[in-house]
C-alpha cells in the first residue's frame, strides 16, 4: 500500500498531531508499507515539501509558540503526491487539507481523516475556553467544511468519538489510539542534579490555558511536601512566563523547557509521580507515555478530556481545576511508596493495549477498507 499523510508540520515532533505523524509513519513502513507525506518544510526523501503560511508577526508568534505551523497548498505538488499515492490520509482541517481533500475527490483517490484538533485547543488560545457557542460553532464547521466529506474518520479515543457523535459527524468512526512507542517502558535511574534527594512530580503538555499548569503549581505549593518537591513542567507555550513567575512562589521553582522523546524516558525514570491537570484532551499521548513508563497519573476529571481513561481507580483522579484536591492525591501518593510502586506495575501492564503496533495495524485495516470501497 502506498500511503500519503498529508499534515501541515512533519519535520519538528514538538507537538501531539506532528508526533502522531511521525510515529505513524515509521510503524507502517515497519509493516512493509510505503510512506510519504506532503508537509511544510524542507525537502526530504520521502517528503512532498510545501510553502509555509505567514501571518502578521503576532499570530506567527502565537503558533510558533504552539510548536506548530500552516502550510501552503500547492496543488501542482499535492497532484503529485496524490498520483503517486493509493490511499491519502489528512491529519487535520485546515486550509491545507481543506483543499487537498477538494483534490483527492476530483481524482477520485480514496481518502481518509483524523480528528486531532479539538475546538477548545483553540478556543484556549484566544481565551474563550468556556464560550460554549463559539466551540460549537467550531465542531460544525469542521463537520460540515470537512469531516462529512469522508467516509472514515480517525479518532484517538471514545471520548472524542462520542464528541462527533453528538455533533452530528456522520463518517464512520475508527477509535485508535494514538499509540504509545515501545522506548516507553518501566525502568528507574538515579536522580541527578536538582533531582537529587527530592520527590520529582512531573507534567508535560503545552504552556497553554486549558493544559492548567496553574492548578498544578498551587496545589505542590499547598502540599505538605513542598518543600521536598522538585516539579517539571515539560513543553513549550505562550503562557511560559507567566507559568514561571507562579513557579517562583514554590519552594523549589519548577524546572521548565522541551524534550526529546529520549530525554522524556531518561527523566521518567527519575519520576516519582505524573500530574496530569488538562481540562480538554482528545488523547493526551503524554499521560499515556508516563503509564507505560511505570508511573501512577493524577488525572484531571474533566467532562472534555478522554485522559481519565487511563485511571485505573479513584485515587489516580482529582475534580478538575480543585487544586486542594489535587494536593491531597499528592501527598497520599508521596507518603504511599510501596502502594505507588504496585499500581505503577499495575499501570505499566493497563499500557499493553495502547502500543504503537497495535494501533498501527487498526489504522492498516481502515485504509484498506477506503481502498476497497474506492474499488468498488
Amino acid at each position: 500500500m502506498r500511503l500519503l499523510i498529508v499534515v501541515d508540520q512533519f519535520d519538528s515532533g514538538n507537538n501531539g498531531t506532528t508526533i502522531s505523524a511521525q510515529r505513524f509513519a515509521r510503524a507502517l513502513r515497519e509493516r512493509g508499507h510505503e510512506v510519504r507525506v506532503a508537509a511544510a518544510g524542507k525537502p526530504a526523501e520521502g517528503k512532498y515539501a510545501l510553502p509555509r503560511i505567514h501571518f502578521l508577526p503576532l499570530v506567527d508568534n502565537i503558533i510558533k509558540s504552539q510548536g506548530m505551523c500552516f502550510a501552503r497548498p500547492r496543488r501542482a505538488t499535492l497532484r503529485a503526491a496524490m498520483e503517486w499515492a493509493d490511499v491519502v490520509h489528512f491529519m487535520m482541517p485546515l486550509p491545507l487539507e481543506q483543499v487537498g481533500r477538494k483534490m483527492a475527490c476530483q481524482m477520485n483517490k480514496p481518502h481518509t481523516a483524523a480528528f486531532h484538533v479539538q475546538p477548545e485547543n483553540i478556543t484556549s488560545t484566544l481565551g474563550l475556553r468556556r464560550a460554549k457557542p463559539v466551540n460549537e460553532a467550531l465542531y460544525a464547521w469542521f463537520r460540515d467544511s470537512f469531516y462529512n466529506h469522508f467516509t472514515h474518520v480517525h479518532c484517538p479515543s471514545e471520548f472524542i468519538a462520542g464528541q462527533l457523535r453528538a455533533h452530528g459527524y456522520t463518517a464512520r468512526l475508527h477509535v485508535i489510539s494514538n499509540g504509545v512507542d515501545d522506548c516507553f517502558y518501566p525502568r528507574r535511574e538515579e536522580k541527578q542534579g536538582p533531582l537529587a534527594g527530592k520527590y520529582v512530580v512531573l507534567m508535560i503538555g503545552r504552556f497553554s490555558e486549558e493544559k492548567r499548569q496553574e492548578v498544578l503549581l498551587q496545589a505542590v505549593r499547598e502540599s505538605r511536601h513542598a518543600k521536598q518537591i522538585q516539579l517539571v513542567l515539560a513543553g513549550q507555550g505562550p503562557r511560559e512566563k507567566h507559568l514561571r513567575k507562579l513557579g517562583e512562589r514554590l519552594p523549589n521553582p519548577p524546572i521548565m523547557g522541551f524534550y526529546s522523546t529520549r530525554q522524556l524516558c531518561r527523566l521518567m525514570a527519575m519520576t516519582d509521580l505524573y500530574v496530569h491537570t488538562a481540562v480538554a484532551e482528545i488523547e493526551a499521548i503524554a499521560c499515556l507515555e508516563a503509564v507505560a513508563s511505570g508511573l501512577v497519573p493524577v488525572i484531571a476529571d474533566s467532562p472534555l478530556s478522554a485522559t481519565p481513561q487511563f485511571a485505573l481507580d479513584g485515587r489516580s483522579l482529582f475534580p478538575a481545576d480543585d487544586a486542594a484536591a489535587l494536593a491531597c492525591k499528592i501527598d497520599y501518593w508521596l507518603e504511599n511508596g510501596g502502594e505507588r510502586e504496585a499500581m505503577g506495575r499495575r499501570y505499566a501492564e493497563s499500557a499493553a493495549r495502547y502500543r504503537l503496533a497495535g494501533s498501527a495495524q487498526k489504522a492498516e485495516e481502515m485504509f484498506h477498507e477506503a481502498i476497497a470501497e474506492a474499488r468498488g
